[in-house]
């Protein structure tokens, strides 16, 4: 029971490495066959740029969250770590405050612009994907942000302490 509960909690922790790492392979290989298809049948596939862009989108958000667990985004910490651990942990607790704040405003308005899209059922021209789904990269990206982001502000100060 418990290596099946530790595999379930592995997939859950690094979903957002598989969805992130699946977009990618899939964007990878469509731009391909797409550069193909332009160069040796003179006629580039129509469906092809509104498929890469919904897994750019997803990739970029769902890839985010990635980055906040592994501390890969960008982040200016010089003055930070100058500090004395007592104050730094106090500075990370008020700006996990702050970005955990924005996040949650973009997860808000990323609810919004799901539900208008629901609303005017709008789809994309060629593949009638609906725009709710790709637009509901932004609420998930900015909910596995959000959990990544108090994950590791935990970590960091629990282990430092």
């Amino acid at each position: 029971m418990g290596m099946k509960k530790n595999k379930i909690s592995n997939l859950l922790i690094n979903i957002d490495y598989f969805i992130a790492g699946i977009s990618l392979t899939i964007l990878v290989i469509i731009t391909f066959l797409g550069v193909l298809a332009r160069y040796f049948l003179n006629s580039p596939f129509i469906w092809l740029q509104e498929l890469q862009m919904m897994l750019f989108v997803w990739l970029t958000y769902i890839g985010a969250g990635a980055a906040f667990r592994t501390g890969s985004h960008i982040a200016i910490n010089y003055l930070i770590n100058q500090l004395p651990l007592r104050i730094r942990k106090i500075a990370e607790i008020l700006i996990s405050i702050v970005v955990i704040s924005v996040l949650g405003y973009f997860m808000l308005k990323g609810i919004g612009l799901v539900k208008q899209q629901l609303m005017i059922s709008r789809t994309t021209n060629i593949l009638n994907i609906p725009f709710a789904f790709i637009y509901s990269a932004l609420p998930i990206g900015s909910i596995l942000m959000i959990i990544n982001y108090i994950f590791t502000t935990y970590i960091f100060i629990v282990k430092k302490g």
